[in-house]
């Protein structure tokens, strides 16, 4: 979900550790809209849907429009963090200081996730295993958490596994965080009003601004942003700053990630060296005992800004039936966005569970 505070908005929202709820309690939520909404937009540049069931293509609507990805890409980072740890080039128990992740955080920009996760540890924590950080950036959403395991991990180690997994869509990754600074560094380092700010940046290639967003990322290794900096940057990002932003997260398809999703809900493409570490972390879902009671296993990874709503899952139930899904919403207004966040889950979960409901998708989506 996406929060407004000071007019800052706060970005990538927490994967929904309630989602698929299970079959003896329904879901809230109106199915139907979902549909209503691909129908209505289905010849736009600003939706894509994918949807597989058993191997057969149910939904495949604008399948190669890339759109941006916003918390979803967080896939590719713990994705890399579980081959790292399988090849054992980082140790997921060494202990990382919490303290080392404040430099990553800006309070108000990321829906309160970070301190969400933070809460969710014991009270006296000065530090966790790295396993737990990983962990924060997918079950919390933590921007913090996510730029800090780029550094670990390497941007250009997580770059190449796209190319890895054969998806082609798929835009290189920057720090999340530092990104945000870019506005305020051009004012200060240029002299540049806002407007010129704002020309600059829509005319900005996006490989300079990811070189931008990189080096801010780096500097903060010997000098990391002091309150006061952080204090400026939320001042700085209006409405204007963040719609440019938001723009240009990396961007991906939704065939691309549900092919990404058919690859996790296999089992058999990763080895379970990798799996042994990227399960516990991605199939948040499985820690609700309920889910057990009817899922194999299952995962899944959403994301928001004021303008963007994407998530994607995989799943396989103890029938053995598999479902894989991406969905990428781009430009929405504050109804459209409220709906589809309102009513994801139970359209995920009548998909999965309702025959009937499943062949009027495809009926309608075909």
């Amino acid at each position: 979900m996406v929060w407004i505070i000071t007019g800052v908005i706060l970005i990538l929202t927490a994967a929904v550790l309630s989602g698929f709820l299970y079959l003896k309690s329904k879901s809230s939520g109106d199915p139907e809209s979902v549909i209503n909404y691909v129908q209505e937009h289905r010849e736009s540049e600003n939706m894509a849907m994918v949807i597989r069931h058993n191997d057969e293509d149910w939904v495949s609507i604008n399948k190669d429009l890339p759109l941006p990805l916003a918390s979803t890409v967080k896939i590719m980072v713990v994705i890399e963090y579980a081959r790292q740890a399988a090849q054992g080039k980082i140790d997921p128990q060494q202990n990382i200081d919490l303290k080392t992740l404040e430099k990553y955080y800006v309070p108000k920009t990321d829906g309160g996730a970070h301190e969400a996760w933070i809460d969710s540890l014991a009270d006296d924590a000065e530090k966790v295993p790295l396993s737990e950080v990983a962990n924060g950036m997918i079950a919390y959403s933590s921007n913090a958490n996510t730029d800090f395991l780029l550094k670990v991990l390497g941007i250009e180690n997580v770059n190449k596994l796209p190319d890895d997994l054969q998806l082609f869509s798929h835009e290189e990754m920057y720090p999340l965080v530092s990104a945000l600074f870019i506005p305020m560094e051009l004012m200060e380092d240029m002299g540049f009003t806002k407007e010129e700010t704002l020309k600059e940046l829509k005319s900005m290639s996006l490989e300079e601004y990811r070189k931008r967003a990189i080096n801010i990322h780096q500097k903060w290794e010997s000098s990391p942003p002091q309150a006061k900096d952080k204090e400026r940057v939320l001042k700085v990002l209006d409405m204007e700053f963040q719609k440019v932003w938001s723009d240009r997260l990396p961007r991906a398809s939704a065939d691309d990630y549900a092919e990404l999703m058919k690859l996790l809900n296999s089992k058999k493409y990763f080895s379970k060296e990798v799996h042994s570490f990227l399960d516990p972390v991605m199939e948040q879902l499985m820690k609700n005992p309920k889910n057990r009671e009817w899922l194999e296993h299952a995962g899944q990874k959403g994301g928001s800004t004021a303008f963007v709503f994407t998530i994607s899952m995989y799943a396989t139930d103890k029938d053995g039936n598999r479902t894989e899904m991406a969905f990428l919403a781009n430009d929405l207004s504050n109804l459209e966005f409220e709906k589809l966040a309102k009513n994801m889950n139970r359209f995920q979960l009548e998909f999965m569970t309702n025959s009937e409901f499943r062949d009027s998708v495809k009926e309608k989506l075909h």
